[in-house]
């Protein structure tokens, strides 16, 4: 499995070599030659890694060879590459000699690239006749690997937007545990109590649960739902700032949580929930000490005799009981025959599939006994029948029925695993797959972050007619469909938004990623102390993981070129020259500002939480990266204003610390967000700031919390055509708001704030065709209109600090609104009638109001229709 590791290097260096020869000069031949030659390896490397498998060394030492040949190569013309971005960024006199001739320093710079070229080419060539030589290739029987996508056509559509119900593998099977669960949790008993599941890993536990609380009953009986994965190692406070930040809301206390002591944090939860009536589920519970850690500052559950409840999912029976509070406890069996079959059909056999099937019968009587072999495990039942469905073709569902012998005796999993997995359909998106291991257990991946991460590492080919982000996306939901991902949160506006990796998945990822050098986890608590599994394969990624001793990170290779850090203690970054990937989270970094002053290569960059972090001056030269995010992390010293001289930023993610570029032209954005402090805002000058954001044509998102914000910035949106999230935080006065054609059309969520809006900005936001989530606050109208066939497509609307006394709207507007916050709209007397005539309206939300639901009629029928109005 080795295969990814290599080829997506190998493929790198093919699109430079063929992108950038022409910037070669002199060495441009011999930058061609050794293009040409890794190429022609890489057609071996699948025979090769077959027999590495099998247990031949020379074909390890063979494979481990070529792979650092190809790295080295990928260094040395990416120099060269960099020589040339260089000069062409100079301005002046020797900026235009730079361009037009060749300095004595890059002559000399070439030279010494034209001998390291040379070097690398005659090492891969001694690899190509020691393999010929040891008989490690079948030049006979050579697959060459083109790396890329197989169905193109795929890539058109915008994976964004398609919203699957991943979620719902569907609890087949669970049903009559659901029902009993969710009735434990909503009887009449008022006392605080806990209810328990329990079962073994991939007995689908998670799943359950989160069915449970995504239900109408549920939401309905509980004011405040919280949930927390807990998992094997976790810190008490930081399971208290989870809660903290699910009960409180709203993005703007992220920052704030960040920065409270566990007192702090315990005394605010209790609060909170003590006049509300709650649930709060603690996910994949290992110890019995995890209710005691909580609680230990404060008790953070109160019981308040209002029927809240505590749910906890583990796999260990004394877990359950520990907790000194009543308790039932709800073993999980696994499935029967039946029910095995509904889940594993459901995965093998969709419905939207079975049409298109000929002899669905000889597939059904296959997979019923493919089903039976899973021994009625959820997981397994999921995973073997995503695999399936990719492959309808009866002779292989055969295949693996016959050889199902070698996977008994506790190896099922294992094996259904390594069947998906060598199924994916190239290096690709093998190589996205392993680098989900990057994060620790249990860990919610942002699929944005995840998504610059892959594309940053090279891991997303480019695909005519798509950009990469929409190929990325149509990764992640090719592994969603596969199960080979957890859909954690998903929405209407922006598709899979948080996905997981289960932890029985998780482990068996990450031997495979260690064995095959792709990359180490370095975990203390997990027994992974930094020793790779392969003597020969040494990697050049490593993710450092509930980790004790920072010193150790020293010893990491010098040629290492990802690194992830999480909780670490203090440590010194060595110099690492060939980074390209740095990932660090909740973590003291000491020299950090030396550690990278020189990582020309570096194309990722994020900060959270950490501290002590200064940048260098010369982060300007860094012309590969693609992404900063220092959010939640203080520096030092202000950011340098030369960042914005690199040209290839796409993802800009600031709060704090920085001044208004100027004069810096950054067309290439995608994603800016900037969170600016009372204190930077003299830095700010209106102009500057117009006249930067007026040049990002490309925006998909853009965050901007400046107060105020000047008038203009919402005339700009006009053209940023390609925007789909919008935060805009705070203006003074808006008059009015541009007109509907003018504003971005394929806007998904919009985020609108200012102190004072003169004019109805109903008529023209409602036009938007899109627009799927809408806050807005500061509108001083007595009264409000929406129109029939207006917002055909919002889902949820939060209104704050409106003057409203009327709100009028017309039947059919609205039409799939489901939850409706109003947020200090005190002028309001009584809940508009229209709501009435919201077809999908199932919450109402009001805070800081003074309606009283005895008075309000509106309110009393939409409680009868079913739609929850929370005071």
């Amino acid at each position: 499995m080795v295969e990814p590791a290599v080829s997506a290097v190998v493929g790198s260096i093919r699109n430079l070599a063929v992108q950038e020869t022409t910037l070669l000069c002199g060495v441009i031949g011999e930058a061609g030659f050794l293009k040409d030659e890794l190429q022609r390896l890489q057609g071996f490397l699948k025979d090769a890694d077959t027999k590495r498998r099998s247990g031949s060394e020379s074909a390890a030492l063979w494979v481990s060879q070529l792979r650092d040949a190809a790295y080295e190569a990928e260094n040395v013309l990416e120099e060269v590459d960099y020589m040339k971005k260089r000069n062409r960024l100079k301005k002046g006199f020797v900026g235009a000699i730079s361009r037009y001739a060749r300095l004595p320093s890059d002559l000399i710079a070439l030279h010494k690239v034209g001998n390291e070229i040379q070097r690398i080419r005659r090492k891969v060539r001694e690899i190509y006749d020691t393999a010929i030589r040891l008989k490690i290739l079948d030049l006979g029987n050579t697959e060459l690997d083109k790396g890329h996508v197989e169905d193109e056509s795929l890539q058109l559509q915008d994976h964004g937007l398609m919203v699957q119900n991943f979620e719902d593998v569907t609890v087949v099977g669970f049903e009559d545990d659901q029902k009993e669960i969710v009735e434990k949790l909503t009887e009449k008993d008022n006392e605080l109590s806990v209810v328990s599941i329990v079962g073994m890993g991939g007995a689908g536990k998670t799943t359950l649960a989160r069915k449970i609380c995504t239900s109408d009953k549920i939401k309905q009986h509980f004011d405040t739902i919280a949930w927390v994965t807990v998992s094997q190692k976790f810190r008490g406070v930081d399971l208290l700032k989870g809660i903290m930040k699910q009960i409180m809301g709203g993005r703007d206390e992220g920052a704030e949580i960040g920065q409270m002591q566990e007192y702090e944090l315990g005394k605010k939860i209790q609060g909170f929930l003590t006049d509300r009536r709650y649930l709060v589920v603690l996910d994949d519970v290992w110890t019995t000490d995890t209710w005691n850690q909580i609680n230990r500052v404060v008790k953070v559950f109160p019981d308040a005799n209002n029927g809240s409840r505590v749910m906890v999912t583990t796999r260990k029976t004394d877990v359950a009981h520990h907790i000194e509070m009543p308790t039932h406890v709800h073993e999980l069996k696994l499935l029967d025959g039946q029910r095995s079959w509904e889940l594993f059909s459901g995965k093998s056999l969709p419905s939207y599939k079975r049409s298109l099937i000929q002899n669905i019968d000889e597939f059904e009587e296959l997979g019923r006994k493919l089903a039976r072999k899973c021994n009625g495990l959820p997981l397994a039942l999921a995973i073997l029948g995503g695999y399936l469905s990719k492959n309808l073709n009866l002779e292989a569902w055969s295949d693996i029925l016959q050889g199902w012998a070698s996977t008994e005796n506790g190896h099922m999993m294992g094996a259904i695993l390594a069947r998906s997995y060598s199924d994916l359909p190239d290096h690709y998106l093998k190589s996205c797959f392993l680098c989900l291991t990057v994060f620790p257990e249990d860990y919610s991946i942002s699929v944005k972050k995840l998504i610059e991460l892959w594309i940053a590492e090279g891991f997303i080919p480019p695909i005519t007619r798509a950009t990469q982000e929409q190929t990325a996306r149509k990764y992640v939901s090719d592994l969603a469909q596969r199960c080979l991902v957890q859909v954690v949160r998903q929405s209407e506006a922006l598709g899979i938004e948080e996905i997981r990796v289960h932890d029985i998945l998780r482990d068996w990822c990450v031997e495979q990623a260690r064995f095959a050098g792709f990359l180490d986890v370095i975990d203390n608590t997990a027994g992974y102390v930094g020793e790779s599994s392969s003597n020969i394969m040494v990697s050049y990624r490593s993710s450092f993981q509930n980790y004790c001793d920072g010193g150790n990170l020293t010893t990491a290779t010098p040629n290492i070129r990802t690194l992830a850090g999480f909780s670490l203690p203090s440590f010194p970054l060595p110099k690492l020259r060939f980074l390209r990937v740095l990932h660090i989270e909740e973590s003291s970094l000491i020299n950090f500002c030396r550690a990278i002053s020189g990582c020309i290569h570096l194309r990722y960059l994020r900060l959270h939480r950490c501290e002590h972090v200064t940048l260098p001056s010369s982060i300007g030269q860094f012309l590969y990266l693609q992404t900063i995010d220092l959010r939640g992390t203080k520096l030092e010293s202000a950011l340098p204003t030369s960042v914005w001289d690199i040209p290839t930023l796409r993802h800009v993610y600031l709060r704090r610390g920085f001044s208004a570029p100027r004069n810096r032209p950054q067309k290439e954005l995608q994603s800016l967000y900037l969170d600016v402090a009372d204190e930077d805002t003299k830095y700010f000058e209106t102009e500057d700031m117009v006249a930067f954001l007026g040049q990002m044509t490309k925006l998909t998102t853009l965050y901007l919390d400046v107060t105020p914000l000047p008038t203009e910035t919402i005339h700009l949106l006009a053209k940023m055509i390609f925007l789909v999230e919008v935060d805009l935080v705070q203006f003074k006065l808006l008059d009015k708001l541009p007109e509907s054609q003018l504003l971005p059309q394929g806007l998904r969520i919009l985020r609108l704030l200012a102190n004072t809006i003169k004019e109805d900005p109903m008529p023209i936001l409602e036009k938007l065709p899109c627009l799927v989530e809408l806050a807005l606050s500061g509108y001083q109208g007595q009264t409000m209109f929406c129109s029939a066939q207006g917002f055909p497509r919002l889902q949820k609307l939060l209104l704050g600090d409106f003057s409203i006394e009327e709100w009028r709207m017309e039947v059919e507007a609205m039409p799939r609104l489901s939850l409706l916050t109003f947020v200090a709209c005190r002028n309001m007397k009584k809940l508009p009638e229209g709501l009435l005539h919201l077809p999908s309206l199932k919450e109402v939300r009001l805070v800081l109001m003074n309606l009283n639901p005895k008075d309000d009629v509106t309110w009393k029928k939409l409680n009868e229709k079913g739609c929850k109005v929370m005071n």
